[in-house]
């Protein structure tokens, strides 16, 4: 057994949970999610509480035991409060702007950069040099926040580009010059 998935999944009061076969529906504040659930896996619904029974004792199916538990807590978490993925640019003359929903960037190529985020993702530049992206469903902030990461990821020489804040990265040493 999963000691993730054996871990009860707390209902707060904002929000509503459905159940039908082989999907689960949690509507919040924010929005409203729905995953698809594995025929190994049984969502038990009781007071306040969610509870993941895994039904084989495979182990793809205590795989997906704390996978599932994990999916449905990080639902509810996203209705309720949301997530947000901080990136920060690095380099001389690369800056970041909003132009209504697009984000504009112009990160040393001859054109500037635009970026249309899909539904339900916010996209807020607090500063030039800094873009947070927000929304109510973690994995499509974590996607977004890759996405615009990939326009110019962080190069190990002088450490320009995109990078996600707090992101470390290696620098290397370039060449010894000529002697």
């Amino acid at each position: 057994m999963s000691r993730i998935g054996k871990v009860p999944i707390a209902i707060p009061d904002k929000v509503t949970v459905t159940l039908t076969a082989g999907t689960i529906s949690v509507k919040g504040p924010r929005g409203e999610l729905r995953q698809e659930l594995n025929p190994r896996i049984k969502i038990e619904k009781d007071d306040g509480t969610l509870r993941v029974v895994c039904l084989g004792k495979d182990k793809k199916s205590r795989a997906f035991h704390g996978l599932y538990q994990r999916l449905i807590s990080n639902m509810i978490q996203g209705v309720t409060t949301g997530y947000k993925k901080e990136l920060e640019i690095i380099g001389v003359g690369y800056r970041a702007q909003k132009q209504g929903t697009v984000l504009q960037m112009q990160v040393g190529y001859s054109q500037p950069v635009t970026f249309e985020p899909p539904g339900g993702i916010e996209i807020s530049v607090p500063n030039p040099t800094a873009i947070e992206v927000s929304g109510f469903d973690k994995q499509l902030v974590g996607e977004v926040a890759a996405q615009i990461r990939r326009v110019r990821p962080p190069e190990p020489y002088k450490g320009k580009g995109i990078r996600y804040a707090g992101e470390f990265v290696r620098r290397k040493v370039g060449k010894a010059g000529v002697k």
